[in-house]
């Protein structure tokens, strides 16, 4: 007995309009774990990273530490690194997090280290004669000019919490990774290339999204670029 002409999933199709319409829910909820994860995991890599370039920064000598530990976890293979963390988050989103977490540190940090470095001596010092104390510098001044580097950096780790949280399928929190593992699974063709493509418009939306807040808050760069 053949399928009807018109069901593609019974056709297991890869495009297949039916899969849009029958699984509209199951699509919503995926997207939206993944995008919290995302968001979540980036949020708390971003208030870790500041601080830690600000301490490389102002002593010299915490900068090999700090570049190297975070270049060391950002080469440890996703699967290690969760099975790593299994121990003491157990089977939750928090170890997808932290995962995340921990790989978004090396891009976050060097881009947020390398913009504070490369604000001129002179912009500082002028500053500094016009009464501006440490905070104030840094506030108004330094993380200002430093924010280009930092917000490629943002960009750069937001794309790559997007892809890495698919691996968080292998724990039950991996938002569309857990659709594409399923799909993959029993070859269900139209769920795998659907939750795939969601996948990719949310890295390419985010990441329009960071350019888009970059360039608001730089003015002073749109007649650069």
């Amino acid at each position: 007995m053949t399928a009807p002409p018109d069901d593609c999933l019974a056709r297991n199709e890869w495009i297949c309009g039916a899969y849009l319409t029958s699984r509209r829910g199951i699509l919503r909820d995926a997207v939206v774990q993944h995008v919290q994860l995302t968001a979540v995991s980036v949020l708390i890599g971003l208030a870790v990273a500041v601080p830690l370039a600000l301490a490389a920064r102002r002593w010299r000598w915490a900068a090999g530490p700090v570049l190297g530990l975070t270049t060391v976890l950002y080469t440890v293979p996703s699967l290690a690194m969760f099975s790593l963390l299994l121990p003491v988050y157990g089977l939750s989103a928090s170890l997808v997090v932290t995962g995340l977490v921990l790989y978004s540190l090396t891009l976050l940090v060097r881009n947020i280290l390398a913009g504070l470095r490369a604000v001129p001596e002179e912009t500082r010092q002028a500053a500094r004669g016009m009464g501006y104390g440490p905070l104030r510098l840094l506030l108004t001044v330094e993380l200002p000019l430093a924010l280009p580097a930092a917000m490629a950096g943002l960009r750069i780790a937001t794309v790559s919490a997007v892809s890495l949280v698919t691996v968080g399928a292998i724990v039950g929190y991996g938002g569309l990774g857990n659709l594409i593992y399923s799909g993959m699974n029993t070859y269900f063709r139209a769920q795998v290339l659907t939750a795939s493509v969601l996948c990719v418009l949310i890295a390419v939306t985010a990441d329009l999204l960071l350019l888009l807040v970059q360039r608001q808050l730089t003015p002073w760069t749109r007649g650069r670029s």
